[in-house]
């Protein structure tokens, strides 16, 4: 049985997108400096359909967050602001369940991505999810807001930070709305590097 899981780069002063993100300006004002450890990486570079890249430990800790993957969720947001960079070829290349209010028919695009919009909730995108990725993993992809939904609901049971040494001052924080009631975390795995510093936590329930 796979976990769920979510995988979020993030400023050191708790950033994940800089300010005015939303589509035409995917990651905000910014917003891809907190990204930009991974995008001369082989394992992104194949992603995106692409040869050559570096081959570290930054990349050995990007291959093992997508390779048990199996499905992803992320919200309405996240796939408004990436719909047109990804392209026909979205770098999932597998099943994408969206969370959202507004019903949409489900998209099938090149190389294995499908979106399917879900309006009823993210029990039941995890649950349609789940059943897509079999034995692998379920990424919870984002953005912020969803990931603090699946927080506060009980239903995460990893999280990976990608602290990037930058301090972005502005924008969209990871946990900014996650109310009063503690969430404890424990420590699982630290990997640093020049760029990047991989934080790995299991969410105690």
């Amino acid at each position: 049985m796979g976990i769920v899981a979510a995988h979020m780069s993030m400023s050191l002063d708790g950033y994940v997108a800089g300010p005015n993100a939303g589509a035409g300006n995917p990651l905000g004002d910014g917003g891809v400096l907190i990204q930009q450890w991974m995008f001369d990486l082989a394992s992104f570079r194949e992603m995106q359909g692409l040869s050559g890249g570096q081959t570290n430990k930054d990349d050995e800790e990007l291959r093992q967050r997508f390779a048990p993957t199996g499905a992803v969720v992320m919200g309405r947001r996240m796939f408004d602001e990436g719909e047109g960079p990804w392209g026909d070829n979205p770098p999932f290349r597998m099943p994408v369940f969206v969370v959202t209010h507004q019903p949409r028919e489900r998209l099938v695009k090149e190389g294995g991505t499908t979106f399917t919009f879900v309006t009823d909730g993210i029990e039941s995108a995890l649950q349609q999810a789940k059943a897509a990725a079999g034995d692998k993993n379920v990424n919870i992809a984002g953005g912020a807001g969803t990931v603090q939904q699946f927080i506060r609901a009980g239903l995460l049971d990893e999280l990976e930070i990608h602290l990037a040494p930058l301090l972005c001052g502005e924008g969209i924080r990871l946990f900014d709305k996650m109310g009063p009631e503690h969430v404890e975390l424990e420590n699982m795995r630290v990997v640093a590097s020049p760029k990047v510093t991989h934080l790995r936590f299991r969410v105690v329930k």
